[in-house]
């Protein structure tokens, strides 16, 4: 149960974060906010691991980046596809 709360939080301040990095008005909720960060994170440390990056002593930089990229990368995803539906 710990672990899904830590991804909830995680994916909230990358999402954050990656729409913080991105130019323009994003228009999506909190939840989709959520949802694509959580998904960056995950992507973005598989990708890390991938890399070799181990586990660090402080903050781990490059993981957290990696996370940011996936998530914008997500979102930019999200809008071009929500964007072309008419409602």
């Amino acid at each position: 149960m710990g672990e899904i709360i830590g991804l909830i939080v995680f994916g909230a301040v990358i999402g954050a974060l990656a729409r913080l990095v991105m130019k323009g008005n994003q228009n999506i909720g909190i939840i989709w906010t959520i949802v694509l960060g959580a998904l960056g994170a995950l992507v973005g440390y598989w990708i890390g691991g991938m890399l070799g990056v181990g586990q660090t002593d402080g903050i781990d930089w490059i993981r957290w980046i990696l996370s940011i990229v996936a998530a914008v990368i997500f979102i930019g995803i999200y809008m071009g596809i929500a964007g072309r539906r008419t409602t």
